[in-house]
């Protein structure tokens, strides 16, 4: 480790030293060998800064990151939190399960497990631990890398409390599982390591969705990490909203491993954050499992946000789709990276990516790199991208009936985020997400 990357890291591996000590103290040995183990890969390969040679981090700078002195908070939910705080993210019918994290400690007041029925596990990781011990070390950091991802090792450095969902066999939990994450304003530049563990049996299925918020112009950073095990037969539904504030930094990291003929369909919605980077990886790890993601990034300002999406078909007769849509204004800038890799083997996999984006800005950027890997012929894969402006003619066709600029600019954006937000099965929250553009576009053609 460079004298630089000791120091970047400085302040994690003192936090570390001082929670193990403390609130981290009563977890079971395995997870304090966990935390230990993924510091010291951590201080081997330090933050990913370095600028040249840096492929996998190469159009996203994290400097601004690695010199912040953010620090965990010692302090659990605050009791100056209300729901009124939750408002950014407040959607669902009263059964819907909830688990609330305020800075990364989970709170019992403002979290709702009364839905959940009683084969089914909701709750906070540390009580998991005690509750679950196998179910948990089983599966807890067996599938996100932390020996070579950096933010991911961060992560796993801290783990502690965070999200815990069990859905045995044949168990449909038929309304939403809500877990939300709040950045609480603190007196220093916090960070906290979102933690979610989803395992799934046979023959079952559930929704999910995360959801991100935190104060407006307040600096702070969240690295989380969720991993999703999803069982032979099984379908899950997961979405996510962040809604970060406007001087955050959010990294996450997403693995999803899928059992045969399963089914796992996600939407991720980024409208907030200053930098933001989401790693989504999928492993079709048995035969007849297939996934469709879906992606809708809208950033404006000087907002940079980063998709990398891995899907990685092991086995045959495996299919994927893959939709991500953006919409830039002002100086900003999109990354997408989608990689999809067919195994030697992996005959009649079937696979299809695209990314657009619609640039309203003659500043803004949007980079995109698709990438195929197959070591297989037997094989249906495509991909498609572009980057360009709004339609002039189709602007003028809508201002020609009698519609004016700005209106004929929100209609015409609308239409080209609504193929993903089409996507959200849930109705109420494909309602919210409506909301959530309708508000931004009109933010945006009224500055």
């Amino acid at each position: 480790m460079t004298n630089r990357s000791n120091k970047e890291l400085r302040q994690y591996i003192h936090a570390q030293e001082f929670f193990e000590d403390g609130v981290f103290s009563e977890d079971p040995g395995w997870a304090r060998n966990l935390r230990q183990s993924a510091m010291a890969n951590l201080k081997q390969i330090g933050l990913p800064t370095q600028r040249r040679g840096n492929e996998e981090w190469k159009y996203t700078d994290v400097r601004p990151i690695a010199r912040t002195d953010f620090q965990l908070g010692t302090n659990g939910p605050s009791s100056e939190i209300s729901e009124s705080d939750l408002a950014p993210l407040s959607f669902g019918g009263i059964n819907w399960i909830r688990l609330v994290f305020i800075n990364g400690t989970y709170s019992p007041d403002m979290s709702s497990l009364s839905g959940a029925g009683k084969d089914i596990t909701v709750t906070n990781l540390s009580e998991g631990m005690k509750t679950q011990p196998d179910l948990v070390r089983n599966h807890l950091s067996h599938y996100a890398d932390y020996e070579t991802k950096a933010f991911t090792a961060l992560n796993t450095s801290f783990v502690h409390d965070g999200a815990l969902v069990h859905i045995p066999d044949n168990q449909v939990v038929t309304e939403p599982i809500q877990i939300l994450f709040l950045s609480a304003p603190q007196y220093h530049t916090s960070v906290s390591h979102p933690r979610v563990l989803v395992v799934t049996g046979k023959h079952s299925e559930a929704t999910i969705i995360e959801g991100y918020t935190g104060p407006p112009a307040t600096g702070y950073l969240t690295n989380g990490v969720t991993e999703l095990v999803i069982g032979e037969g099984s379908s899950v539904k997961y979405y996510k909203a962040q809604r970060q504030g406007q001087d955050s930094y959010h990294i996450t990291t997403t693995e999803v491993i899928l059992g045969r003929d399963s089914n796992f369909s996600s939407v991720n919605i980024d409208l907030g954050g200053k930098i933001t980077r989401n790693n989504l990886n999928i492993l079709t790890q048995e035969e007849n499992s297939s996934c469709k993601l879906s992606g809708l990034y809208m950033v404006t300002g000087t907002q940079h946000v980063d998709n990398q999406v891995i899907i990685d078909h092991a086995k045959p007769y495996t299919t994927s789709r893959e939709l991500y849509k953006g919409v830039l204004a002002g100086s900003s800038r999109s990354v997408f990276h989608g990689s999809i890799i067919v195994r030697e083997g992996a005959v009649k996999v079937n696979a299809h990516q695209v990314d657009k984006n619609l640039l309203l800005s003659d500043k803004a950027e949007a980079d995109t790199k698709p990438a195929f890997w197959v070591y297989c012929d037997d094989v249906l894969c495509g991909h498609g991208a572009a980057c360009g402006q709004m339609d002039e003619s189709a602007l003028f066709y809508l201002r020609s009936r009698g519609l004016d600029e700005q209106a004929a600019r929100g209609m015409l954006t609308r239409a080209f985020v609504n193929e993903v937000i089409d996507n959200i099965e849930n109705k109420q929250f494909r309602n919210y997400v409506d909301e959530l553009v309708e508000n931004t576009l009109e933010d945006w053609l009224n500055e």
